[in-house]
């Protein structure tokens, strides 16, 4: 089971994230990616190398 974090103040907007999640965990909620379904995370990292400005982390729980 993976934890996706999006650091509001860090994010962008640009939906990267968002567009490249294989899983549809993350949407994009007043400008800001969010994480909308966190059981669905496969723990790919993809979120993590496509966010231009680090907001996303990732964790194994």
């Amino acid at each position: 089971m993976f934890k996706v974090t999006i650091d509001r103040d860090k994010c962008e907007g640009c939906g990267e994230c968002v567009d490249n999640c294989p899983a549809s965990v993350l949407e994009m909620v007043d400008d800001k990616a969010d994480v909308v379904n966190p059981d669905e995370c496969l723990g790919c990292e993809t979120c993590v190398s496509v966010c231009p400005s680090g907001a996303v982390t990732l964790e194994e729980v």
